[in-house]
């Protein structure tokens, strides 16, 4: 069973997807996540992407929170189904039409998203057996839609290797907690900065949890 941690509808119990299809994160993880992401102010009033949906529990704890619109994309019909029950719960919370859901595979999805598209605040949580060659496609695929000083959450096994991070994008922070390893990513400094810049700059503000 998993729960909204925090915001309009905290306490309130979420719809699970049955069987072992999916692996929900933790609310423990969940709590420690957000509580990082509300530390880097990109959640209240943001646009925000939960791809590799499951439950859709990450993109309704955003919405929860304040977020603008957010969009959750799964492709199998019963996670899909499960997301759009969460979905409804949230928005009835709020009040207005927060999030959305998407029954579709994440490479499409992507590839039909408008060019100008951009998202705040992205969250990653693709199945195991998903090759790091097609995680660093979908990566190089999203890294054109994030909108300045975005941050991106890829949730992953702790035994797996660190993303192939495509250029546009860079790994800033990662978390361990037991089994599950979080790392994040934000757009890079654009070339046309010069190297030595760069190396003089201050890195970015990563709060403890």
């Amino acid at each position: 069973m998993t729960r909204i941690i925090a915001g309009a509808g905290g306490g309130t119990t979420l719809a699970a997807v049955p069987g072992s299809l999916t692996r929900p994160t933790t609310d423990r993880v969940k709590e420690a996540l957000f509580s990082r992401l509300d530390a880097f102010g990109v959640v209240a009033d943001s646009r925000v992407l939960d791809l590799y949906a499951g439950s859709g529990a990450l993109g309704v704890e955003s919405g929860s929170r304040g977020a603008r619109t957010v969009d959750l994309v799964e492709s199998d019909a019963k996670a899909s189904a499960v997301c759009q029950r969460n979905a409804d719960l949230i928005n009835g919370v709020v009040g207005r039409k927060a999030v959305t859901v998407h029954r579709s595979k994440v490479e499409p999805f992507l590839d039909r998203a408008a060019p100008d598209a951009a998202w705040d605040l992205v969250f990653l949580d693709p199945p195991y057996p998903l090759e790091d060659g097609a995680l660093s496609a979908v990566l190089q695929k999203l890294a054109a839609h994030l909108a300045p000083g975005a941050v991106v959450v890829v949730e992953r096994s702790s035994r797996s290797p660190e993303p192939g991070w495509p250029q546009g994008m860079a790994r800033f922070a990662e978390k361990k907690y037991g089994e599950t390893r979080l790392w994040f990513a934000e757009p890079s400094v654009p070339d046309a900065i010069a190297p030595d810049d760069v190396a003089d700059a201050p890195g970015p503000d990563v709060p403890g949890i």
